[in-house]
């Protein structure tokens, strides 16, 4: 197997290190690497909440960077879509030969979950569904953040085995992607268990705190985080998240509400 790994918050951040570990077992926590190939192609600069944007009226520049001792990839000074495309194209057939792709890209570790309506904010869903355009399966991996900071490597290592658990499976396949969310990791305690679960469709309960520069002019600045709901519905991956556990959300491209296709049909007499 080989693996595209990539992100939304930039080829140096700590997620995408840790998670690297963890899939090469740098750490020796595993009996193996998850695969012999693992190459690191993700945005030279922090790209969070960028949706699915990609890049038309300037170059892409590339960056073959050293993160650490043990991690070297290519920063992409683009958008997280942008970097799946790219490397999908030129990219991994430039550096593993030519008509070849990854078997699988993981997108992640971001620092933040992506459940309910987040995952059409996130660029890191955003890069995972982008492989599955392109035919390749997706994992795309957050990380529910608190109070306290993270323990990245055990967040990592939740991960790694719930990845592996999906591959067991032999259910990932084509262009299936699924959105993991690991809970908030604070402690080294085992690994939680996992929700297959929907994805909340509540919207964010949103505040804007009104205010004005020196010059007098006047400015919105956003009074929430990224999961204040609200609602949630019971079963959804919110509540599963909440309550501690590693959400499984399958996601599918196609946003066609089809129930109301003959609705609208009947309406506008159309076929």
């Amino acid at each position: 197997m080989k693996i595209l790994l990539t992100n939304d918050d930039g080829l140096r951040a700590p997620g995408i290190e840790a998670l690297y570990d963890a899939l090469a077992n740098t750490h020796s926590e595993f009996a193996a690497p998850l695969a012999p190939t693992i190459w690191p192609c993700a945005p030279l600069t922090v790209q969070s909440a960028t949706s699915h944007g990609v890049t038309f009226h300037q170059p892409l520049m590339v960056t073959d960077i050293d993160v650490n001792d043990r991690m070297t990839g290519v920063a992409v000074d683009g958008r997280p879509a942008d970097c799946v495309k790219l490397a999908m194209s030129s990219l991994w057939p430039e550096r593993f030969g030519e008509n070849t792709k990854p078997n699988l890209v993981i997108s992640g570790m971001n620092a933040g979950a992506n459940v309910g309506i987040n995952v059409i904010y996130s660029g890191t869903v955003a890069a995972a569904l982008e492989a599955g355009f392109l035919g390749v399966p997706a994992i795309a991996v957050s990380l529910h953040l608190g109070n306290k900071p993270p323990l990245w490597r055990t967040a990592a290592r939740h991960a790694r085995d719930a990845i592996q658990k999906i591959l067991d499976t032999g259910a990932l396949l084509g262009d299936t992607c699924l959105s993991v969310n690991i809970p908030q990791c604070h402690d080294d305690g085992p690994t939680p268990d996992i929700r297959v679960c929907p994805m909340n469709t509540h919207g964010h309960a949103d505040v804007f705190e009104k205010n004005a520069s020196p010059t007098g002019d006047l400015y919105y600045w956003p009074a929430t985080h990224g999961l204040d709901f609200r609602d949630s519905e019971p079963g959804a991956d919110v509540e599963a998240l909440f309550n501690k556990h590693i959400t499984v959300t399958p996601l599918w491209r196609d946003l066609t509400d089809t129930t109301r296709l003959d609705q609208w049909r009947d309406m506008l007499g159309t076929t």
